[in-house]
């Protein structure tokens, strides 16, 4: 509780400044005189929940993100565990990887206006990449990193590529994977907002960014408001489906200023019996 406590009073200190500062018309070297209110952005965006247009671009925005995510997800987890475990596909995709990847990909939108036939499709293929690729680099990293005697010990088994595959190396390669997928979340977001700025008919971006063509400038704080919102919304949901899938790991927690760390379940709570020259032993020392 104290530490909720603490995070609303941090939020309230930031929109109280922001109220002061603007409403009193603060010109330093930051020009404050120019935004507007607290008060004036909670009207406005009181009467952007009463109308459809809000609800509409909320809907395409998320419905674009969630679409274009999933794909990246899917497509990234394939690549990244694919480039991994295959020299083959190493030599054949790594160079291709290496050179599109720092291209940004909102410098995609001519492409993808060129490619689709739609501006939808458009979008959902500038937010893909803008999350396949630390998808996949994370995925590549993770599988990598996974120490070799967890495969040979299912071999011995006599557990075949599919058994290491589902046994080994997603299950070890998650906390990397969802790693690349909270990174992924936030940079289609970045993209997608951009996308409907420039080629969008509807959306938040694309709401914002006429709010800011005809001087709206509550307008413009609301959709900031509504982005910073549906991102963390997201990402957090990201984070708990990783927690949640990686239950089985040790969690390290900061409890009353000291760290604590949980770990899983054991399997049997009955102790085992201790040897007689266990307890001689430990008498002795």
């Amino acid at each position: 509780m104290t530490r909720y406590l603490i995070r609303a009073a941090s939020l309230a200190a930031a929109l109280t400044a922001w109220q002061l500062l603007t409403s009193l018309n603060v010109d330093l070297w930051l020009r404050f005189s120019q935004f507007p209110t607290v008060a004036d952005v909670a009207r406005a965006f009181g009467d952007r929940l009463g109308g459809h247009d809000y609800w509409t671009d909320l809907t395409d925005s998320l419905t674009r993100i969630l679409t274009g995510f999933l794909l990246a997800a899917v497509l990234g987890v394939a690549t990244g565990v694919l480039v991994a475990r295959s020299r083959l596909a190493e030599d054949l995709l790594g160079p291709l990887v290496e050179v599109l990847r720092p291209i940004p990909a909102i410098a995609l939108v001519p492409v993808a206006i060129l490619l689709f036939p739609s501006n939808e499709q458009g979008i959902v293929f500038i937010t893909c990449a803008a999350a396949f690729f630390p998808v996949l680099v994370s995925t590549r990293h993770a599988v990598r990193a996974l120490a070799p005697v967890w495969e040979e010990a299912v071999r011995t088994m006599g557990g075949g590529r599919w058994r290491i595959l589902g046994s080994v190396v997603l299950p070890g390669a998650l906390p990397g994977i969802f790693g690349g997928l909270s990174v992924g979340i936030g940079v289609s977001w970045i993209c997608v907002i951009s996308a409907e700025m420039i080629s969008g008919q509807y959306g938040v971006g694309y709401r914002t960014w006429q709010d800011y063509t005809v001087v709206d400038y509550p307008g413009v704080f609301v959709g900031m408001v509504t982005i910073g919102v549906l991102g963390w919304v997201t990402s957090t949901a990201v984070e708990r489906v990783g927690r949640w899938l990686t239950r089985w790991l040790p969690r390290t927690e900061y409890v009353a200023g000291a760290r604590v760390r949980r770990a899983p379940a054991p399997i049997s709570s009955v102790p085992e019996p201790v040897r007689e020259e266990e307890v001689r032993d430990g008498h002795l020392v």
